[in-house]
């Protein structure tokens, strides 16, 4: 399945805060985006626990141009 999800917006450290589902043409902030894949509405993600914060990651491929970024 080809992931969807794009990051529209990052902090200054690099974390990505804000997301784009081009398929449903929704916009989403992290915790949006957390819940949606803890209720298997995106299984192409999973969620993981860094610096405190649960943060969406892109299941692993062998392509690197449809990961978070």
């Amino acid at each position: 399945m080809a992931q969807t999800v794009r990051v529209t917006n990052e902090s200054d450290s690099g974390r990505n805060l804000n997301f784009y589902d081009t398929k449903s043409h929704k916009s989403m902030n992290r915790p949006e985006f957390v819940k949606q894949i803890e209720q298997g509405k995106f299984p192409d993600y999973y969620v993981r626990k860094m610096n405190g914060l649960k943060t969406p990651i892109s299941k692993p491929d062998h392509s690197e141009s449809n990961n978070l970024g």
